[in-house]
């Protein structure tokens, strides 16, 4: 039976050099309270110190909202978190400052392939065999996922490269021990046993719980408020009481928050189904709209769809806008199906959820090959059409979902300016028009770190194109072809010298842009979408 404790307790169980290991993300998931008292204990007595923290997604809320910085960041002190495993940290603006100085070790692994591996240590596993990251930055022939010079100098390697396993190269994620597992849910019984009802996310709970237990670690869950024993839904019950040891009754739920912008909607658990259509505000037409409708034109009725962060989230909304939301199904990375995909600080959450997996059964779902289109944010990209989303101008992102979605996905797509850094564009009489060119090129001859692999996608068969508000270039096995232009657009000034290198150019020139794209009422895609069966 687990024992009812309450946060200041809890943080009295975190000793020195433990490893702890988060479900959350964003701020979903994430046990506030308890995250609190250890950093409050901390700042008394200095203990505990000199630990790692692990968790998949990105823990925190890129320093918004009216408390400011939240989540992982209330770690980010000297002496107490030493070491960073996941797979994003530009949510936590502290933790990056870190990582950058070289104040903490940190390590950048793909989120899905750390649930994975949290699953396998589960079942007592000494690491987990994956293909996804082969031929990036978390490659340690390349960097081995190390993301600063101290990690490179002292950090120890927790990736192994397998060049030979039944004729295939894999990489091999090596066990991260875990002592202390902190979540979140909604409710506990007075046997440990937990649901997440107001949760708008399952996340990989059980998977973490398991592996502290495996390790001979211990499981602390924050819930909102205790019920009698046997008395929840044992359908309900996302984390057993078998695997909980502390429960932590929230003193000030009224803190807790769904997502990092939203407290609590009921239409992000599927408690209730808001009308859509016609009940969003439209995108304005600008530069995104123009990008947004030209990627929508790449899908067919019935795809399964996952739309990244940044202006990817927003795809729904045109989706909408067309009257095409039920054409296709929307999946998110954190589990959510169905509806459609919350845009901003609610991303990962959905309008109208119609079913909710753990997160870590769903990257089996991706890694299998099962979605059908992928629409990513265009940072930057190489002559060879790879990507790096990690490393921005020197600023630590990390790669998230991305590593395993993009390389698995049937059509990938990166939708985004051409440039970036003080950008103006907008949309005049039917055209794209260029006032101020960014500072910044995103196409270059070669990226300073891999997040994407493009020859190892292509080898999939899988269809690589860039989508942005001036041009579409795909990358086939001939290289980077250039097969769009926006009307208004000049092919030399506007593309090609903004460019690190010179992509293909077909012969006859690239064909124009569809013209309706650029004008304020478009009302095409339900057709498109039906000539595209």
């Amino acid at each position: 039976m687990a024992k009812v404790i309450t946060a200041k307790e809890a943080a009295a169980l975190f000793q020195d050099n433990m490893t702890v290991c988060s479900a959350a993300f964003g701020l979903a998931g994430w046990a506030e309270e308890v995250a609190v008292a250890v950093r409050e204990r901390f700042d008394e007595t200095g203990h505990p110190n000199n630990i790692t923290h692990t968790h998949a997604a990105g823990v925190g809320n890129w320093g918004r909202g009216p408390r400011g910085e939240r989540g992982e960041c209330v770690w980010a002190v000297d002496g107490l978190m030493t070491k960073f495993i996941g797979s994003h940290a530009g949510s936590s603006p502290t933790v990056i400052k870190q990582i950058n100085e070289n104040r903490i070790m940190a390590w950048n692994l793909p989120l899905g392939t750390l649930i994975q591996l949290y699953h396998e240590q589960g079942r007592g596993s000494a690491g987990l065999l994956s293909k996804t990251g082969l031929g990036t930055f978390i490659d340690p022939r390349f960097d081995g996922g190390k993301l600063n010079q101290l990690t490179k100098e002292k950090g120890e390697e927790i990736i192994e490269y397998i060049p030979d396993f039944r004729g295939e190269e894999y990489l091999f994620y090596k066990a991260i021990p875990i002592d202390i597992a902190l979540m979140r849910g909604t409710t506990a019984d007075e046997n440990g046993n937990v649901t997440c009802e107001k949760e708008a996310l399952n996340l990989e709970m059980l998977s973490v719980a398991q592996a502290a237990k495996a390790n001979g670690g211990i499981v602390i869950v924050q819930v909102e408020s205790l019920a009698k024993a046997g008395s929840l839904n044992p359908k309900l019950v996302k984390v057993p009481s078998i695997y909980v040891d502390y429960i932590v009754v929230a003193e000030h739920p009224e803190d807790i928050m769904q997502t990092q912008g939203t407290s609590f909607n009921r239409a992000f658990t599927g408690e209730i189904r808001v009308p859509l259509e016609g009940s969003m505000d439209p995108i304005p037409l600008d530069e995104k709209k123009v990008m947004l409708r030209r990627l929508t034109m790449e899908i067919k009725q019935g795809y399964k769809c996952n739309f990244g962060i940044g202006t990817p989230t927003y795809t729904g909304n045109v989706m909408a806008e067309e009257g095409c939301s039920n054409a296709i199904t929307m999946i998110s990375e954190s589990g959510s199906i169905g509806g459609l995909p919350g845009g901003g600080n609610d991303f990962g959450a959905h309008w109208n959820i119609e079913a909710s997996c753990d997160q870590g059964d769903h990257f089996s779902f991706f890694d299998g090959g099962g979605l059908d289109l992928g629409v990513f944010g265009l940072s930057e990209v190489d002559k060879d059409g790879n990507v790096n989303t990690s490393l921005l101008n020197g600023k630590i992102m990390g790669v998230g979902g991305f590593a395993n979605i993009a390389a698995t996905a049937k059509n990938a797509l990166f939708v985004g300016t051409f440039t970036a850094g003080g950008l103006k564009c907008n949309v005049e009489n039917g055209k794209m028009v260029i006032e101020q060119e960014g500072r910044f090129k995103k196409f270059v001859q070669s990226c300073p770190q891999l997040t994407f692999n493009a020859e190892q996608s292509l080898k999939k068969g899988n269809r690589i194109l860039f989508i942005t508000e001036r041009c579409v270039i795909e990358r086939t096995l001939e290289g980077m072809v250039l097969t769009e232009i926006a009307p208004g657009i000049d092919l030399q000034t506007q593309i090609i010298d903004q460019m690190g290198f010179m992509p293909i150019i077909p012969e006859g020139g690239p064909r124009l842009m569809n013209p309706e794209l650029f004008l304020p009422k478009w009302g095409k895609l339900k057709g498109i979408m039906d000539n595209n069966k």
